[in-house]
């Protein structure tokens, strides 16, 4: 029963991940589930048998992908004991971290929700799932941050706003900025860890106390 378990587990991964490269690579109405399967090492009534329909695949890798990141950064805004300037300077790190290890990601998404705006509620209802507690811890720590004059007031959704602006325009932005500044992109790997160090630097500043 276990070894059963095991292999039903190990199958439906290798789906997952064929897909997420299908669709990455094609979009959801590009994708093929015949190619999926023969991805995923799999027959294509295999596939149907553990995902009915394409849509469902595609739902179960947006979710998987939303939860991934409101993991990531629940565990440092809100998790653990230290100070926000500290929280926020690892939460912007670790989310720079996760698109770069996912970095088509942030195009398909918004391609699918430009040229498929009836996917927009099922990714906004993702988004909305994962944040609504740990905005609400973040905003508190802020609050308390503030009221002991240790860092600047700020709306944690702004906050958040500014820092996922920020990561995905360093990826989004790259083929344009490569073009645009001749001799500022020439190590692809430096130029992205300067961005992180970069926008670091910016939501710090965001935060510092300012001198009256």
């Amino acid at each position: 029963m276990v070894k059963k378990e095991t292999v039903k587990t190990d199958t439906e991964s290798r789906i997952l991940q064929a897909a997420e490269e299908e669709f990455l690579l094609k979009g959801l109405e590009g994708a093929r589930t015949t190619a999926i399967a023969e991805r995923a090492g799999v027959t294509h009534a295999m596939l149907h048998y553990y995902f009915r329909t394409k849509n469902m695949l595609f739902e179960r890798i947006i979710e998987e992908k939303m939860r991934n990141a409101g993991n990531i950064m629940q565990a440092v805004f809100v998790l653990g004991d230290m100070p926000l300037m500290e929280r926020v300077k690892r939460g912007v790190e670790q989310h720079f971290d996760f698109i770069a290890a996912n970095p088509n990601l942030p195009r398909f998404v918004i391609q699918e929700i430009y040229s498929h705006p009836e996917r927009h509620e099922i990714m906004r209802s993702q988004v909305l799932t994962i944040t609504k507690d740990w905005l609400c811890d973040l905003q508190r720590h802020i609050d308390e941050s503030a009221a002991t004059k240790a860092t600047e007031w700020i709306d944690a959704r702004m906050l958040l706003l500014d820092i996922v602006s920020l990561n995905l325009f360093a990826f989004i932005g790259y083929p344009f900025v490569s073009l645009m500044f001749d001799g500022l992109v020439t190590d692809k790997k430096v130029f992205f860890e300067k961005r992180k160090a970069e926008n670091v630097e910016l939501i710090m500043r965001r935060l510092k106390k300012m001198e009256p």
